[in-house]
């Protein structure tokens, strides 16, 4: 059912949105792309049939009413029909509905000779152009790559940035406190810290602390770091340096 229903649309996506929506584990992707490029060119074919006999009659309306005025000289039916036809050829409409119709029959032949699913382009490039470029900086984050796969975590994302370009840049607020007979340290920052994710080791002063969890919150410091104090130092290259400047601190 979903292959016949939700498959030809879902098909429209990209690789990455299909893969997050778990399309080729619900449908039979090939027959609900195949679907999809088939359900494409029709309905381009279908809207430039339309779109031919609206543009034609406007356009032969008016070199009939030029012709008419005396604005156009003496001209022919013939030549009346045939300046429409080239408006209708060269306008950008034309051309971009013949674009989707070779895109479905392409959409169409790959899925049922080869059994390779391909998105449409427009939201290809969105995906490309718009989104890539979030994936990539999170991806050298590391531990948050599973936006790559999960569109909320995009938007998500997006919002984060466009809060924080609205937001002052303010010193980190340093909060000292102890559970049992363990130290911590809670970092609260106005912006993510690259790199910081569990379980990373932070140097901070001469003491050494485990990055336990990351949370964000609201605030002008919404992002939160939970550290506990190591008993013994762990000295390396993958050792984050924690050096803040004109922190507030709170023990």
């Amino acid at each position: 059912m979903w292959t016949y229903i939700l498959g030809p649309f879902l098909a429209l996506l990209p690789k990455r949105w299909r893969d997050a929506l778990f399309f080729e584990k619900h449908t039979n992707a090939p027959r609900a792309a195949s679907l999809s490029g088939l359900g494409e060119s029709a309905a381009a074919i279908v809207a430039m049939g339309y779109w031919y006999m609206y543009a034609m009659t406007t356009y032969v309306d008016r070199g009939v009413d030029m012709a008419m005025s005396g604005k156009a000289g003496v001209v022919t039916d013939q030549a009346v029909a045939g300046v429409a036809l080239s408006l209708w050829f060269a306008h950008p409409f034309t051309w971009l509905l013949a674009y989707f119709i070779l895109e479905g029959v392409v959409r169409l032949c790959s899925a049922a000779f080869s059994e390779m699913i391909v998105g449409i382009l427009p939201l290809f490039l969105f995906d490309r152009i718009f989104l890539n470029p979030f994936r990539t900086s999170t991806k050298n984050r590391g531990g948050e790559s599973g936006i790559r796969n999960n569109p909320s975590s995009v938007w998500s994302t997006i919002w984060e940035r466009l809060r924080i370009a609205h937001s002052d840049q303010v010193p980190d607020g340093l909060f000292f406190h102890k559970s049992g007979t363990d130290d911590f340290l809670e970092i609260a920052a106005c912006r993510r810290k690259d790199d910081w994710n569990p379980p990373r080791v932070v140097r901070f002063e001469e003491n050494f602390y485990r990055l336990e969890s990351v949370s964000v919150g609201s605030g002008p410091r919404p992002f939160r770091y939970v550290l506990r104090r190591l008993s013994a130092g762990v000295p390396g290259r993958s050792v984050l340096l924690y050096s803040p400047t004109n922190a507030l601190t709170r023990r």
